[in-house]
């Protein structure tokens, strides 16, 4: 409890780049794990058949895709395919941006604290010297405290924001070979229907 109180002092003393921050912050957590519960429930490779899937599982999604009637050009399943894989993408990346601004965001806003801090510091200098030494201190522990708190909260967003990053690219990657099986099965069913045809003659 002890730390706590600490925390909750520390902030106090941030003054009013702490607010921005902390609204800042929450809006990181919230992404973060809205991303991290579509990731692990519709993103994951499946590890039993595509059929028993969510039906808005990225590889559920793209299964349906090479669902047409046979005689179908190989083309138009690749164009449906490629289609359904930038849809793909941008849902699973809803909320990157957000994830990046913070980054860029909460350093500057704690930066604005650290100025506003030591401008008031510097206004407490009478013009015969200084002439409250407390209010200097304190002058400085709020810009201290604002541009630690702005630093903590971008540290959290890059990090959420290069792990998503990273799961999205592995997930369309295993998009691409998952694309290609399918592909090449179905070429190879269109190659047997031709060989069965000429056979047939």
């Amino acid at each position: 409890m002890q730390d706590w109180g600490g925390i909750v002092a520390a902030a106090q003393v941030g003054g009013w780049a702490v607010y921005p921050l902390t609204l800042l912050a929450m809006l990181a957590i919230a992404i973060t794990i809205d991303r991290a519960y579509v990731f692990m429930r519709f993103a994951g490779e499946p590890s039993t058949h595509v059929e028993t899937l969510p039906a808005q599982h990225a590889f559920k999604r793209l299964d349906a895709t090479f669902v047409m009637r046979p005689g179908t050009p190989l083309w138009l399943y690749e164009t449906r395919a490629q289609s359904l894989a930038t849809r793909i993408e941008r849902d699973m990346s809803r909320g990157f941006w957000v994830l990046e601004t913070i980054v860029t965001a909460a350093p500057l806003l704690g930066l604005l604290g650290t100025i506003v801090g030591m401008m008031h510091s510097f206004q407490l200098f009478g013009g015969s010297g200084l002439v409250n030494p407390g209010g200097v201190t304190g002058g400085v522990a709020q810009s201290l405290v604002a541009t630690a708190i702005g630093l903590i909260v971008a540290l959290f967003a890059l990090f959420a924001f290069n792990y998503f990053s990273r799961r999205l690219e592995r997930l369309i990657d295993d998009l691409e070979v998952y694309t290609n099986q399918r592909l090449s099965e179905i070429r190879l069913a269109a190659d047997d229907r031709g060989l069965n045809a000429e056979n047939a003659k």
